[in-house]
């Protein structure tokens, strides 16, 4: 008897997938871009904020790579409580709730997204992909709609604001379960992410943490169970 078909395989799954990645690959590097002529403008480099203001419905989308490594973590550990910062039009969501229906075990992912039109059309992708009864998506400021997402979080995946990471990851810290995974897209050359990977990098705060070269890097770390 051959093995199961992966839901990320499925022609439901792949078909929303592909869509989702062909419009990121053609619509991200425009509005990248756009930053760049914006802050040789100005001068200097623009915050978050005014970034996102400039990205305006932008998909945002992680690498397939990246999506991926995030099925793979998810349904390696059997993750049964998945959090995620920053959903945009759902790709990496898709990951994560393909790899909870694989995994068989009752999981969920709450997932946020502060743009409504965004959320709109990700739950409407979610739906597509036959995923959106695992999902449950919450709209506004992440720090305060995943403020009382119950534990034990087993993965914990932050692709929103760089200067947020580790707000939402001190956030979620109460809840994060014994060996927990959280797994943080990178930009490159962004000191907004400095102060979230000098945290993790740090043994004296509980994690085991290591840089995964896909695209501008994935930081992976573990939660250190205390003694």
């Amino acid at each position: 008897m051959s093995p199961p078909e992966p839901s990320l395989h499925s022609p439901r799954v792949a078909g929303v997938l592909a869509r989702l990645s062909t419009a990121a690959s053609r619509r991200d590097p425009q509005v990248k871009e756009l930053v760049r002529i914006r802050e040789a403008q100005l001068g200097r480099r623009m915050s978050q904020v005014e970034r996102y203001e400039l990205y305006g419905d932008a998909p945002l989308a992680i690498m397939p790579e990246v999506g991926v490594l995030l099925y793979t973590l998810c349904l390696g550990s059997r993750a049964a409580s998945v959090v995620e910062f920053g959903c945009s039009q759902a790709f990496s969501t898709i990951h994560l709730a393909a790899a909870l229906r694989d995994a068989g075990n009752g999981g969920s992912v709450v997932s946020t997204e502060v743009l409504s039109a965004k959320a709109m059309t990700a739950r409407e992708n979610l739906a597509e992909a036959g995923l959106d009864d695992l999902v449950e998506l919450r709209i506004g400021d992440a720090t305060a709609t995943l403020a009382d997402v119950p534990g034990p979080v087993d993965l914990l995946f932050l692709d929103g604001r760089n200067d947020l990471y580790l707000d939402i990851l001190r956030l979620m810290e109460p809840r994060l379960a014994a060996c927990a995974v959280v797994a943080a897209d990178l930009s490159a050359d962004d000191p907004d992410l400095d102060p979230y990977l000098e945290h993790v990098r740090d043994p004296r705060h509980g994690y085991l943490s290591t840089l995964i070269p896909l695209n501008d890097g994935v930081e992976l770390s573990v939660r250190v169970p205390a003694r």
